[in-house]
C-alpha cells in the first residue's frame, strides 16, 4: 500500500477477541500472542484481497472495486468455499439497502422539513402514552374516576 506501513495498520482488538470467542468452545481460552497472529494474519489476507480485486478491477477497466471483481479475486486466490456465503451476504445487503433507500426517500418525498416530521413523531409519541395509560387503569377505576 503506496505511503502506509504495514506496522502502522492494526484490526480492533475487541472486535477480534468477540470474533475468536464466538468461534472457542467456552473450556478453551487464547493468549495475547495468539491473538496478535491472528490480527497480523488478518491484516496480510485483507491485503493480499485487496490487492488482487484491485487487480481484477482494473482487468475490467474499472477505477472502483465492486463485489464481483472481490469474488473473482476470492477464486483466483482459490477461496471458492467462501463465495457461497459471501454472496448470501451480499444479497441480503443488498435487500437492506433498498429498505433503506425507500425509507430515505418517502422522508424526502413528505415534503416536510425534518423538524416538522419530528413534531409529528412527537404527537404520536404522546397520544400512545396516553393511550397506553388510560388502558392501564382497570375498568373499575376507570368508572369509580368518572
Amino acid at each position: 500500500m503506496a505511503g502506509i506501513d504495514k506496522d502502522d495498520i492494526s484490526l480492533p482488538k475487541a472486535t477480534v477477541q468477540k470474533l475468536i470467542s464466538e468461534v472457542l468452545d467456552d473450556d478453551l481460552s487464547f493468549n495475547k500472542d495468539a491473538r496478535e497472529i491472528i490480527i497480523k494474519s488478518g491484516i496480510e489476507f485483507l491485503m493480499i484481497l485487496s490487492s488482487m480485486s484491485s487487480e481484477m478491477a482494473e482487468q475490467d477497466s474499472k477505477k472502483t472495486i465492486a463485489p464481483e471483481h472481490v469474488l473473482t479475486a476470492l477464486k483466483e486466490l482459490e477461496y471458492d468455499s467462501f463465495i457461497p456465503f459471501l454472496e448470501q451476504i451480499l444479497t441480503e445487503f443488498k435487500g437492506t439497502q433498498k429498505i433503506r433507500e425507500r425509507r430515505d426517500s418517502k422522508f424526502k418525498n413528505s415534503g416536510l422539513t425534518e423538524e416538522e416530521l419530528l413534531r409529528q413523531q412527537e404527537e404520536l409519541f404522546r397520544k400512545s402514552r396516553s393511550k397506553l395509560q388510560n388502558n392501564a387503569i382497570p375498568e373499575n377505576i376507570k368508572t369509580e374516576q368518572q
